[in-house]
């Protein structure tokens, strides 16, 4: 189990959980982002910052800060 923000572009995997509770956490189950869906680190921008994700048919951009806070089970 790791991080989102430490997995690398092009590696699948399934979200466990947030490491905290706050609005952030609380924005991303809104916008889909649930324990047990599958999740897919599709690229960074230029500059690192966003990172690119897919969940289900939706892609979202994500701050690292953000991302920090997703617990997901990486794919071997």
């Amino acid at each position: 189990m790791t991080y989102l923000s430490k997995m690398t572009p092009g590696q699948k995997g399934r979200v466990v959980g947030f490491c905290s509770e706050c609005k952030v956490t609380r924005r991303l189950m809104e916008l889909g982002v649930l324990p047990g869906r599958d999740i897919v680190y599709l690229r960074n921008a230029p500059l690192r910052d966003p990172m690119e994700v897919q969940i289900g048919e939706c892609c979202l951009s994500l701050r690292h800060a953000e991302a920090s806070l997703i617990t997901v089970e990486v794919d071997t």
